[in-house]
C-alpha cells in the first residue's frame, strides 16, 4: 500500500515521487539473522548521538566525497551510539551498497535513511542490514501505522519523523515508540532549532514515554543543551560531514 504523494509539496515531494517510480521488487539477499537494537542503543545514559553518513543534500549540494565505511569507523571510534546511512541516490549520493558495506564493517545499529514510500523498501532495509528505518509522517500520513506495523513484523525499529503538531499527533496515534523531531521544514528546507524542544515537550506532556530524537541543524555542543533531560538522542549529519576529522568532531560533541 503506497501513500498518495501528488500533494506532497516542495523538494520532499519531488524526492518521494522519484523514489516511488524506482521501486521495483526483486530477489533480495538473505537478511542478517540478527542486528543490534537501534532503540536500546539510544536508551543508554546521556544524550546519544546518531552520526550520519551522506555525501550531499538538497540544502547543501555536494558536501564531500567519502568512503562510507571509513566514515562509519571514525564515528564508531568517536563515540556514536548509532549510524544513519543515506541510501537515496539522486539528492544525497547514497546507496543500499553503502548500507551493506557499513553493516559488514561496524558493530553499531544502523538507520536506513531514505524516503520510504513502498513496503518493499522495508524488506530492502532488513535484507541490507539496517536495524531501523525512517518513516516520515509528512509522506505516509494516515498510513504511518500500517508501515510501522510492517516494520515491526520484519524485525525493524522505526524512527517516526515529524515536524508539526499535527504530524506529532499522527505519530502518537499510530503507536510510535521512537519519534524523531526534525528542525528542518522539509518543504522550505529552513531550520528552526526551537522546533524539537517545543514538540518534544508536547510529546512528553501527552504521555509519550518512548524514545525522542532531535534531528537537523546541530553543529555545536551548546546547541545540544536544550535537549538534555528531554531527548534521548540527536541525529547529526551535515556539520560532521564538513569536519576534516570525523572522529574528533564527534568527540567534541559527545565528550
Amino acid at each position: 500500500m503506497r501513500p498518495h504523494l501528488s500533494r506532497v509539496p516542495g523538494v520532499l515531494g519531488e524526492i518521494a515521487r522519484r523514489r516511488a517510480e524506482e521501486v521495483v521488487p526483486y530477489p533480495l539477499p538473505p537478511a542478517p539473522k540478527t542486528v543490534p537494537s537501534f532503540r536500546e542503543a539510544l536508551l543508554q545514559p546521556g544524550l546519544s548521538v546518531i552520526a550520519e553518513v551522506k555525501k550531499s543534500s538538497p540544502s547543501e549540494g555536494a558536501i564531500r566525497a567519502l568512503d562510507p565505511v571509513a566514515a562509519s569507523l571514525a564515528y564508531q571510534r568517536g563515540g556514536a551510539r548509532a549510524i544513519s546511512v543515506l541510501t537515496e541516490p539522486h539528492y544525497f549520493g547514497g546507496s543500499l551498497e553503502d548500507l551493506l558495506r557499513v553493516r559488514q564493517a561496524v558493530d553499531l545499529p544502523l538507520l536506513r535513511k531514505d524516503f520510504v514510500v513502498d513496503p518493499f523498501m522495508l524488506k530492502e532495509a532488513r535484507a541490507y542490514g539496517a536495524s531501523a528505518v525512517l518513516l516520515i509522517v509528512a509522506l505516509l500520513g494516515e498510513l504511518t501505522g500500517v508501515y510501522l506495523e510492517e516494520a515491526r513484523r520484519l524485525g525493524l525499529d522505526a524512527l517516526v519523523e515529524v515536524h508539526t503538531e499535527r504530524e506529532l499527533e499522527l505519530a502518537l496515534e499510530a503507536g510510535a515508540e521512537m519519534v524523531g523531531i526534525n528542525n528542518r521544514n522539509l518543504t522550505t528546507l529552513q531550520i528552526d532549532l526551537t522546533t524539537a524542544p517545543r514538540l518534544g515537550r508536547l510529546a512528553r506532556e501527552a504521555g509519550f514515554g518512548g524514545v525522542l530524537v532531535a534531528e537537523s541543524g546541530y553543529s555545536r555542543r551548546e546547541e545540544l543543551r536544550p535537549l538534555e533531560g528531554l531527548f534521548d538522542a540527536v541525529l547529526i549529519g551535515t556539520s560532521l560531514m564538513k569536519s576534516p576529522d570525523l572522529e574528533e568532531a564527534l568527540r567534541a560533541l559527545v565528550g
